[in-house]
């Protein structure tokens, strides 16, 4: 399993003083004034990021950035063939009528063959690859339940 980072956007907190345009079209511009010109925001080059904006009636301005990539794959693959692949569900924490719960795992067989191929190569080509995936889920010593 591959670790996951977050990518570090700004050099560090910085508070400075700035001027805030507000335009008609939606578009909000952000300023430092002259004399905030030591200080570095970023680490020399132009950063760009999604986020979430929420302003406030009187003008308090609240720019979160959306965590992109953080919570990692969606599917772990298990087992994969030339035209297949038995993945899994990674289990994800989410909250639920104010507490927290896990969400159940799922698996997922997944097959992709190519339109060039006639029906009768894509059955046969099925058949050896499922006996290859079914070799596989029965090792598994965790018993597997199929509607």
């Amino acid at each position: 399993m591959k670790p996951t980072f977050k990518k570090q956007l700004l050099v560090q907190d910085v508070q400075m003083d700035g001027s805030i345009n507000f335009q008609a079209n939606g578009d909000i511009n952000v300023y430092p004034c002259p004399w905030e010109d030591d200080k570095q925001v970023t680490n020399g080059e132009r950063v760009s990021y999604k986020g979430g904006i929420e302003v406030e009636p009187d003008g308090r301005t609240r720019v979160k950035r959306y965590n992109i990539g953080s919570r990692g794959p969606l599917h772990e693959t298990l087992f994969e063939t030339a035209h297949g692949a038995v993945k899994m569900t990674r289990p994800q924490i989410r909250p639920y009528n104010g507490r927290r719960r896990m969400d159940e795992e799922f698996v997922y067989v997944m097959f992709k063959f190519p339109k060039k191929y006639g029906r009768d190569i894509i059955e046969a080509v099925y058949r050896q690859e499922k006996e290859q995936i079914l070799g596989f889920i029965q090792s598994r010593k965790e018993e597997t339940l199929w509607d």
